[in-house]
């Protein structure tokens, strides 16, 4: 009888063992492997909510030591793969909570690029196509490179790091079809309509050398009005020991937008390498006054291997269309073409 007994209570207390292991996801041992739907890939949510954090809120970023926003803001749109990773480990897991979780980075990526997905609208009458191309100062075929980029006919043509006797060569090719060209430093703009009021642009940081010419602003006088051009080419930003080095390009950046605000001409586009991306919170002078493509990536840079965009098309008082990169030419930068609509 005492042996029934002590059977009878190991045995309701295995029950409870097993049902408890089941309450906290395990299996009927209480084994952790086979554990809830909704209990694994705690991880994996986790990750999920801090790539939507940081898509959402990758202005904090910016303002830690060593330039780390800089350096996120560039590749913010890779942000997307990091889901796409994260979804494909979710189903893996078959981990209901991750798939929950990843519903914030997608709604986040989709409200901040998916419209660049979208096909762009057809050419419109009334609008301007520009070309802009950061020629390289390596470029062994500038004769090729000018007759690829007149080849888009496009109404304006901005070219950066153009050097002798590379100038000359670009001048040649493009002056059947560009009667109409002015260059100041390492920059130059080419047009079919006529332009005017041609002047240096100095948006030189402190610490460069008086030689430093990346610069010029001009009238262009198109059949719906005066537009007032800007070809900007800004410092570079380097990646060292201690950080992202882009203090010279933000100086630079604030000068260019300190131009573009004081311009009485009310539509003005600017053309340029302007060595950061859209999302960069460097190019807020620019950005905050102008607005941007609202239609395609063009990612152009490097050629080789495109990853993000750093050569730009912005407007003010006229809208930037779809944005496409062109065949590559001699360049390590692939140019990029963009319909603008004057308002």
């Amino acid at each position: 009888m005492v042996q029934r007994a002590d059977s009878g209570t190991a045995s309701r207390a295995g029950a409870a063992f097993r049902w408890a292991g089941r309450a906290r996801g395990g299996d009927a041992e209480g084994r952790p492997g086979n554990r809830s739907a909704w209990v694994r890939g705690r991880v994996l949510a986790a990750l999920a909510v801090l790539t939507a954090a940081l898509l959402v809120c990758h202005g904090v970023v910016a303002d830690l030591a060593g330039g780390p926003g800089s350096l996120l803001e560039t590749f913010l749109p890779w942000l997307g793969l990091v889901a796409v990773l994260l979804l494909g480990l979710a189903l893996l897991r078959r981990s209901a909570v991750a798939l929950v979780a990843l519903l914030l980075p997608v709604t986040a990526w989709t409200y901040l690029f998916g419209g660049l997905l979208l096909p762009g609208d057809g050419p419109g009458a009334d609008e301007l196509l520009v070309v802009q191309h950061n020629v390289s100062d390596e470029n062994t075929d500038p004769a090729a490179t000018a007759r690829a980029l007149a080849d888009a006919e496009p109404d304006l043509i901005a070219l950066e790091e153009l050097v002798p006797p590379a100038l000359t060569v670009y001048e040649k090719t493009l002056a059947p079809d560009y009667p109409y060209h002015a260059v100041r430093g390492t920059v130059g703009l080419w047009s079919k309509h006529p332009m005017s009021s041609t002047r240096l642009l100095d948006i030189r940081p402190r610490g460069i050398a008086e030689g430093w010419s990346r610069g010029l602003r001009t009238v262009v006088h198109t059949p719906r009005g005066e537009v007032a051009a800007y070809v900007a080419h800004l410092p570079s930003v380097r990646i060292g020991a201690s950080g992202l080095a882009s203090a010279r390009r933000d100086e630079s950046a604030g000068l260019l937008g300190e131009a573009v605000a004081a311009e009485k001409v009310r539509r003005v586009i600017l053309l340029g390498d302007l060595n950061s991306t859209v999302d960069d919170h460097g190019l807020a002078p620019l950005t905050s006054r102008m607005n941007t493509a609202r239609r395609g990536f063009a990612l152009s840079f490097p050629a080789a291997f495109p990853v993000t965009r750093i050569d730009q098309v912005m407007a003010r008082s006229a809208t930037v269309g779809h944005i496409r990169t062109l065949p590559a030419t001699g360049s390590d930068h692939l140019p990029v073409a963009a319909r603008i609509t004057l308002d």
